[in-house]
């Protein structure tokens, strides 16, 4: 698998999400706790040295798993993490945008990893129709200048942005600079290519979340495309692994982080780096799309 910069760091283009560790909704221990950990471990074994994950996985759940997994940590392993929110004990995701909000954010994912410095870390920006209502709007300026100056204390060493519009990914970029943008975007979901291009174009990762469709049941499911699952057959391998190739060769700045609980879907998912579509391929999945 080749790289791509991360925040300085060159990181394999297929990474890992830690969301999935938790148990149903995100919330709570793992199905099986000696899997998790075996999980994470052998993502690293297999070349994976980019990890994302948030303090609010569970909460508390994912960060801990990734430190009983790897603590001390590989020279090479980025950690990025994600602020800007919380969870309740409904299983809600308050929004948590204010600045000291976020320097808490920051502060409680460095506690329980236990680093002195995060890779990245993504601000997690709200539309104004997830916000709660009474809930005031935090002005994006004052978000990123809370990161930008995390940044400059070494807490983190890249500011990246998630669920941002192009006018946001603008004025994160001029404001704080860019370490990634975290977005969703698939093969049957591309209305975010105004930005994927931008990105591209600036040189900054682009790390598409929900890239098969498979997080909730509202999404269009890459796997279940009946072309999808034609490809596939035809390559042996699984609609999974064409969804996944296909980003992989869409835009070189696109890096992955398909993530699992279970050791048999990792090793499904890192096998992507070994898939290679061909131009017709590529074409038979695009058509009409």
């Amino acid at each position: 698998m080749d790289t791509f910069p991360l925040a300085g760091h060159p990181v394999r283009r297929v990474g890992f999400g830690a969301m999935q560790l938790p148990g149903p909704g995100v919330m709570g221990p793992p199905r099986d706790r000696d899997e998790a950990v075996a999980v994470l471990r052998r993502a690293v074994e297999r070349g994976v040295n980019h990890i994302d994950t948030a303090q609010y996985y569970g909460p508390d759940v994912a960060n801990d798993l990734i430190r009983e997994a790897l603590h001390p940590y590989p020279e090479d392993l980025v950690l990025v993490s994600k602020v800007g929110a919380v969870r309740d004990e409904s299983g809600g995701w308050p929004p948590a945008q204010r600045p000291e909000q976020l320097r808490e954010g920051v502060e409680a994912n460095l506690r329980s990893l236990r680093v002195d410095r995060l890779g990245a870390v993504n601000l997690r920006l709200l539309t104004p129709e997830e916000l709660p209502a009474g809930v005031d709007p935090v002005p994006l300026e004052d978000q990123l200048a809370e990161m930008a100056a995390l940044r400059e204390e070494g807490k983190i060493e890249g500011v990246g942005v998630s669920n941002a519009t192009l006018e946001q990914v603008e004025r994160a970029i001029e404001i704080a600079g860019l370490a990634c943008v975290q977005n969703p975007f698939s093969l049957l979901d591309q209305h975010d290519t105004p930005v994927l291009d931008r990105c591209a174009e600036a040189g900054i990762p682009y790390v598409p979340f929900f890239p098969l469709g498979s997080a909730f049941p509202w999404l269009p499911k890459v796997t279940d495309d009946p072309v999808v699952q034609r490809v596939a057959d035809r390559l042996g391998a699984t609609p999974a692994q064409v969804g996944l190739a296909w980003l992989l060769g869409h835009r070189a700045n696109i890096l992955l982080i398909p993530g699992t609980s279970r050791l048999a879907h990792l090793e499904e998912n890192l096998g992507v780096g070994d898939l290679e579509l061909s131009e017709a391929d590529v074409a038979e999945l695009t058509a009409g799309r």
